[in-house]
């Protein structure tokens, strides 16, 4: 087990992505503080994780309160007593073209998928520094190294946060703390609604999905999980300020 005595913080735990990093960081060895806003869905994962035998529980975290985010990592320190792995991982997707998009959902999208990552990351990196380090993964998406269209207040948003990851990154490295943005493509979430929405229904999502990405398919929260491990170990020791992007090749052309 590649994580064995390691302790992670997943925020978005309760399903999808979220929910399969901490599984995955729990296969590894990982203790795993899950958090959700959905506490119901935060006990799920854990108790999943914990039968397997790794240690871990839920914990409500509504990421856009800044204190339940300081309150988290308190909780993490005191449960476990350290904090190896940060998986940042809550966003959201507000469709619309400069004319369409409204002021509220540029707001709302600077604050879920930018501002909350930086107060989390406040609030781990002193106890990663104590401790001699750690690895922290921001999840952006490839539309942070590329474009959507008509979809400003997304794109906007995670490009910042690529460039975010790579300052934290730079200012962080002498004391042995990684930080990269993982930056997925089509995954087969309920995340995708309000594109599926703009684009007219599930079965224009698929034949766009099936012309666009060069694997011709969505990937599995499984499969971005795997690269969430890939980042949190020590297979990525001398890894740091990079954008992972894992999109079937869609950023390829």
């Amino acid at each position: 087990m590649t994580l064995k005595g390691k302790v992670a913080i997943v925020t978005g735990a309760g399903s999808g992505i979220g929910r399969a990093s901490a599984e995955i960081l729990g296969r590894e060895g990982a203790s795993v503080l899950v958090s959700d806003r959905d506490g119901g869905k935060a006990k799920e994962t854990a108790d999943a994780i914990g039968r397997t035998g790794a240690r871990a529980f839920g914990i409500i975290t509504d990421v856009s309160d800044d204190r339940q985010l300081g309150s988290l990592v308190t909780t993490c320190m005191e449960e476990f007593g350290r904090i190896d792995i940060l998986h940042s991982h809550v966003g959201v997707q507000i469709e619309g073209s400069l004319e369409q998009a409204e002021v509220g959902g540029m707001d709302q999208s600077w604050r879920l998928n930018v501002r909350q990552h930086f107060l989390l990351a406040q609030h781990v990196v002193p106890h990663m520094k104590a401790q001699g380090g750690g690895s922290i993964i921001i999840t952006a998406s490839n539309s942070g190294v590329l474009y959507d269209r008509e979809m400003i207040a997304y794109a906007t948003t995670k490009h910042a946060v690529v460039a975010m990851t790579k300052q934290i990154a730079l200012d962080y490295a002498r004391y042995n703390i990684r930080v990269n943005a993982l930056c997925p493509g089509w995954v087969d979430t309920p995340f995708n609604e309000p594109f599926m929405r703009q684009m007219g229904g599930r079965a224009a999502l698929e034949r766009y999905v099936s012309q666009k990405i060069p694997m011709g398919r969505f990937a599995t929260a499984e499969e971005i999980a795997e690269s969430v491990l890939f980042l949190a170990s020590d297979r990525t020791a001398f890894m740091t300020g990079q954008a992972l992007v894992v999109d079937g090749g869609e950023s390829l052309g």
